[in-house]
């Protein structure tokens, strides 16, 4: 039995960043691999946070609040070093990042729930005093976030198991960066570029050398996949092609049990082990055998 992807969700999981100041889309412009100087109060950016080695520290959803007013939602268990990290770098800006966490009650929204139903990806609406981003779909079903003052009351919807929503973010094969795979890709590996994570336009960023280089120049080896498994699997653990149990050829990076039994799960492998006809395990030994899945959108042509 599928149970139906419809309702509200509260999201425990994540955590809030406030940047303050008339610097703060500026700031977070120079800082992450999304356009931040040109961001509309209709819209929201998927973005990552990067090493000097282009390697993802963190990733956020981020919008206005107001003209100098921008959100970062992310993995709470990211949020305290990249909020120390992130700061270590305003030097002169004018703009001030905390925890707004507790400021603010967030939820996810899933079929009938959400506001005006279907709407593209990083759109954002505002209802009375909360913000609506539409996020990519899963199952066939809308999906929004909910960002909204703690004051404000929930909004309307039958109340969605947090499980279901953690599986509806695996399936709509975007994923979320959380501590046991931070610093482990560069955000193609997780095909960010091809679900608005990057901007290949904006100036001049930390580890944006690197994220050029894998797309200009052919060197991407890895990509993500949604997946599924028998068995429960961890993230951050390796994966191995059959063929091979001696080299990991990729790494699960989000999973949730899926409703019809089992756990689905975001991979990131190397294109190679996926294309090839061998089977899958994560582990080397004892593996739990997986099974790929069809992604649920098409990936940006390599340049």
């Amino acid at each position: 039995m599928t149970y139906p992807l419809n309702g509200i969700a509260p999201l425990s999981h994540l955590g809030v960043i406030r940047v303050e100041g008339e610097d703060a889309a500026k700031f977070l412009h120079g800082q992450l691999t999304q356009d931040f100087a040109l961001l509309g109060m209709d819209q929201a950016r998927l973005a990552a946070f990067l090493s000097a080695k282009g390697r993802m520290q963190a990733s956020f959803i981020g919008f206005k609040r107001s003209a100098t007013e921008v959100l970062l939602v992310c993995s709470s268990d990211l949020l305290p070093p990249t909020l120390k990290r992130l700061s270590m770098f305003v030097l002169r800006a004018k703009a001030k990042l905390t925890d707004a966490t507790h400021d603010f009650a967030l939820y996810g929204l899933a079929g009938d729930a959400v506001p005006g139903g279907s709407q593209p990806a990083w759109t954002k609406a505002d209802v009375g005093t909360a913000s609506v981003v539409h996020l990519y779909p899963a199952d066939g079903q809308p999906r929004a976030l909910w960002v909204a003052p703690v004051s404000e009351p929930a909004p309307p919807g039958a109340l969605l198991a947090p499980d279901l929503w953690r599986w509806s973010e695996v399936k709509s094969g975007v994923a979320t960066l959380t501590t046991p795979v931070a610093e482990a890709f560069v955000p193609q590996m997780l095909n960010y570029e091809s679900v608005g994570g990057v901007n290949f336009k904006k100036g001049c960023y930390p580890g944006q050398e690197v994220v050029a280089r894998s797309q200009f120049r052919g060197t991407l080896k890895r990509r993500a996949y949604v997946a599924h498994a028998a068995a429960d699997v961890v993230v951050g653990a390796e994966v191995f092609s059959t063929a091979d149990l001696e080299q990991p050829c990729g790494t699960v990076v989000q999973v949730a049990p899926a409703p019809d039994g089992g756990f689905d799960a975001i991979v990131s492998l190397q294109i190679s082990a996926a294309q090839e006809a061998t089977s899958l395990q994560v582990g080397s030994t004892d593996g739990v055998a997986l099974s790929l899945l069809p992604l649920p959108y098409a990936l940006l042509d390599d340049i």
